[in-house]
């Protein structure tokens, strides 16, 4: 019997380290990353996870920096080498609602009321760019939603870049930033890029940080605010302290107020229509399959909030263009295969959160959908087809996303999903003093208009009705 027991010991023990590692798993996956929603909050059950998890790196690797402007690059390790500040403040009051999480915070920069404060009047600040006609507001508008309302965002001297701009609501729950580099997963460091980027040039700051350093330190507002909000650095004007207090900022950014929040979470039977409700209905069902992408509070599943386990990310083709029918799409917009250069990866693009989608006109990362009926009309078909320089069937890329199969729209289908989309518009965000200009009109700040309306500059006339 000895025996017996003494050959299977190491049996038992492997046994035994594979429930505790089916255990780890299971509380990583399904408990730590939660919401803890409330019963009124929970999530609708039978919902199809299907993301795939990018681990990140620490740092800008190799395989990233020939898409990272090198001004940027110069720019970040400067930023590296001033070291990291320690301690968080748990104490910092988020504004949010008890069933929400709070956005992660890295430790080398904790949230503070004066660091936000601070970041806000960077945000609106137009002395950020090389001629003061630029700011952050310039593309990230708060009536909508922070987006610009422009097929392709503008620079200074109107040069015009390659991507839509995404709106900025809940933009501190995203592990990765922009619509296609994996590896950008910091507010911080994602700062960089507009600021100092030199293709496409946005603010125009390369080579020019000095300039920037002396604006700043020429305004006693600017001095005093530094020097409240980074006493650790002796409230010293320099790339560490503008990225941290700009990223603070955009932390806060959070929009859990829609008439779909209202309902939800908050109860209120009568905060949607009928006809939102038919649209929440068919989102969640597998016909439209909308809610296997756009899952979550946050409509997305690129996800991380400060009690997840780890960071979700996830980038699909839908097929927007197929040139050559060879699944090839334009040159300037590839998506994942920019970085990757993995055919499997031609045309993924990260998945948009779906918050205030209803003013955040035009769609994509090219912007070439212009209102919602268009992009409802492109997910029914599985698949849009083009004609022209452009020409063909989406529907058959070869790497576009299997669930993306297509679904009728006879009826009310696509009205109802429009009504249900405007229902995620939060008006309260949109209006928010906390995010509004903090700046006199006449303030330097306030900066100067040089560019010339165009093509790029035209704005959308879709208005959300929530």
């Amino acid at each position: 019997m000895s025996v017996t027991l003494k050959r299977a010991r190491p049996y038992l023990v492997l046994f035994c380290i594979l429930l505790l590692m089916l255990a780890a798993i299971f509380w990583f996956r399904f408990w730590l990353p939660g919401d803890q929603l409330s019963g009124a909050a929970e999530e609708k059950t039978g919902q199809v996870q299907t993301v795939s998890i990018i681990r990140q790196p620490d740092s800008v690797d190799e395989s990233v920096r020939d898409h990272v402007p090198k001004a940027a690059l110069s720019a970040e390790a400067r930023l590296s080498a001033n070291g990291a500040d320690s301690g968080s403040d748990n104490a910092f009051d988020w504004q949010i609602p008890a069933w929400l999480p709070p956005p992660p915070v890295p430790e080398d920069n904790p949230m503070s009321e004066t660091k936000v404060s601070l970041g806000r009047h960077l945000f609106h600040d137009h002395r950020l760019s090389r001629d003061h006609s630029v700011a952050c507001v310039s593309c990230h508008v708060q009536s909508l939603g922070f987006a610009d309302g422009k097929v392709l965002s503008v620079g200074v001297g109107g040069s015009v870049t390659e991507r839509n701009t995404m709106g900025l609501a809940n933009v501190g729950y995203s592990p990765v930033l922009t619509w296609a580099n994996p590896h950008l997963k910091s507010l911080e460091r994602q700062s960089l890029i507009p600021m100092f980027g030199e293709e496409p040039v946005e603010m125009g700051l390369a080579g020019q940080e000095q300039l920037l350093f002396d604006r700043l330190q020429s305004d006693p507002l600017y001095r005093e605010m530094f020097a409240q909000a980074f006493p650790e650095r002796e409230g010293r004007i320099e790339l560490a302290t503008v990225t941290r207090a700009l990223a603070a900022f955009e932390r806060t950014l959070i929009s859990v107020g829609s008439p779909y929040d209202r309902y939800k979470y908050g109860g209120d039977e009568s905060a949607m229509n009928e006809a939102a409700l038919r649209g929440e209905a068919l989102f969640y069902s597998e016909k439209a399959e909308c809610y296997h992408c756009h899952q979550g509070f946050n409509f997305t599943d690129t996800l991380q909030t400060a009690n997840s386990g780890f960071a979700e990310v996830a980038f699909y083709n839908t097929g927007l263009y197929n040139l050559n029918d060879e699944g090839a799409y334009p040159p300037d917009g590839m998506g994942l295969y920019t970085f990757t250069n993995k055919a499997s990866d031609m045309g993924r693009f990260r998945t948009q959160s779906l918050r205030n989608v209803g003013v955040t006109a035009p769609y994509f990362h090219d912007g070439s959908a212009a209102t919602l009926e268009e992009v409802i009309d492109h997910y029914a078909a599985g698949g849009r087809t083009l004609q022209g320089e452009l020409a063909g069937d989406g529907s058959t890329n070869p790497f576009k996303d299997p669930l993306l199969v297509g679904f009728d729209t006879s009826d009310t289908v696509r009205e109802d999903l429009v009504a249900f989309l405007h229902s995620l518009t939060d008006t309260e965000f949109l209006a928010n003093p906390r995010f509004s200009d903090p700046w006199p009109e006449d303030h330097p700040a306030r900066g100067v208009s040089t560019l010339t309306p165009g093509i790029h500059d035209s704005t959308t006339t879709e208005v959300s009705n929530p």
